[in-house]
C-alpha cells in the first residue's frame, strides 16, 4: 500500500473485531485505504491515510480526551473505536451521546443545501429558508438565544425539534429591549384625511420602555383642511365607509370611502382614549412622499416592499428592530434598505 504494489481500491487495513458481531457494520471495519488525490494541505506526501474511526480514536488518546460528546447517530463508531483502544490497552474516554436537534421549518440537510445553493434554488448558506447559524444569524437571531436554547435542551439521548414559536420567544426577550421601533408601511396606500384644522404633531417613541432615547417626530400641516399619508395595503383592504380608525400618535379619523387604491376619511377626534372606547382599530402611517423605500425579506425568500421611516437608512447593518405591527427586523444594508424578517 505504501509503495504502490496496491492501486487505489484494491487494498485496505481493518481493524480486527468479533467476525460473528451481530450488526455487520461492526465486523472487520476498514481503518486506512490509499488515495492518489491530492491532499489539500499535504499534496502527494502521503498515499494511505486513515479513515475517520481510526483517525478519530487515536486523536482522543493523543490529544487526553476524558470525555466524548457526540450524537446517537455515533454509537456505532463507539463500539468500533472501543476495539482500537482494547487492542493498545487503553482506558476508553466517557461517552455521553445526545439526540439530534433539529427545526421544524428550516432545510438542515448540508448535501440538499449544497445542491440547492449550486444550483441557484438558494441565494447563500444564509439563505432564511435554511436552517443553519448563518441563516438565523442573517435572520436576527442572537448568539445568546441559540445558548440558552442549547443549554434548555441539555443532553438528552433522545432527538428534539425545537419549534419556531419557542425560537422567536426566547429570541424576543434577548432583543425586545435593545430594538428601536419603526414604522414600515408595506404596499402603501394613499389616504386624504379632510376637516383638519391646523397643525398636529406626532411624537413616537424609539422605545415605550426607554424615554431617554427620545422619540421619532412629524408634524402634519394640512392644505385647505385636507392632509396626505399612506398606509399599509392591508389595513387599507381591511377598512369600510364609516370606519373610525386611529393613526398611532396622530389623531382619528372616520373613513368615508374606499376606493381600489385609495381611501378618504375626514378628521374625527384627537384622544386616543375615544378611538379605544370606540373599538378603533390603530394602524401605522407615514406623511405622504416621506419615507425611504424598503424591502424585506420574509423566511420563505418572499419580499415584502413598501416604505421605512427616513432614518432607518442612518442605522448600522446588524441593527435588530421592531417595524411597529410588522415585527422584529434586521438591517442588512441600507443602501438599498434592506431587512431580513426574525418574528413577531
Amino acid at each position: 500500500m505504501l509503495d504502490g504494489t496496491y492501486a487505489r481500491g484494491e487494498a485496505v487495513v481493518r481493524i480486527k473485531t468479533d467476525i460473528h458481531h451481530p450488526n455487520p457494520a461492526i465486523r472487520e471495519w476498514p481503518a486506512l485505504r490509499i488515495s492518489t488525490k491530492p491532499h489539500p494541505r499535504m499534496g502527494d506526501r502521503y498515499r494511505v491515510w486513515p479513515l475517520y474511526n481510526f483517525s478519530c480514536a487515536i486523536d482522543d488518546h493523543e490529544m487526553s480526551v476524558s470525555h466524548i460528546i457526540r450524537g446517537k447517530e455515533h454509537e456505532v463508531n463507539t463500539t468500533r473505536q472501543r476495539y482500537i483502544f482494547k487492542h493498545l490497552g487503553w482506558e476508553y474516554p466517557e461517552i455521553i451521546n445526545f439526540g439530534r436537534l433539529g427545526l421544524e421549518a428550516g432545510i438542515l440537510s448540508k448535501s440538499r443545501i449544497r445542491r440547492g445553493v449550486e444550483d441557484g434554488t438558494y441565494t447563500g448558506w444564509d439563505d432564511p429558508r435554511l436552517g443553519t447559524l448563518r441563516a438565523l444569524r442573517r435572520r436576527g437571531i442572537q448568539p445568546e438565544t441559540i445558548r440558552a436554547i442549547i443549554i434548555e435542551v441539555g443532553t438528552k439521548p433522545v432527538n428534539a425539534t425545537l419549534s419556531w414559536g419557542n425560537i422567536s420567544a426566547i429570541n424576543r426577550r434577548v432583543i425586545e429591549p435593545e430594538a428601536n421601533r419603526y414604522f414600515f408601511v408595506a404596499d402603501p396606500i394613499p389616504i386624504s384625511v379632510s376637516g383638519v384644522e391646523g397643525a398636529h404633531e406626532a411624537r413616537l417613541p424609539l422605545h415605550p420602555d426607554h424615554h431617554d432615547r427620545g422619540t421619532r417626530n412629524y408634524r402634519i400641516e394640512p392644505d385647505d383642511g385636507r392632509t396626505f399619508l399612506v398606509i399599509s395595503g392591508s389595513d387599507a383592504s381591511e377598512m369600510e365607509s364609516g370606519q373610525i380608525v386611529r393613526l398611532m400618535g396622530l389623531f382619528n379619523l372616520e373613513v368615508t370611502e374606499v376606493e381600489e387604491n385609495y381611501v378618504h376619511g375626514r378628521y374625527h377626534s384627537k384622544d386616543y382614549q375615544e378611538a379605544r372606547a370606540l373599538d378603533a382599530p390603530f394602524i401605522h402611517w407615514l406623511p405622504h412622499q416621506v419615507g425611504v423605500k424598503a424591502l424585506v425579506v420574509m423566511p420563505d425568500a418572499s419580499v415584502a416592499k413598501g416604505l421605512a421611516e427616513p432614518t432607518c437608512s442612518t442605522l448600522e447593518k446588524g441593527t435588530v428592530i421592531q417595524f411597529e405591527r410588522f415585527g422584529f427586523v434586521r438591517v442588512d444594508s441600507t443602501d438599498p434598505f434592506v431587512a431580513y424578517y426574525s418574528h413577531r
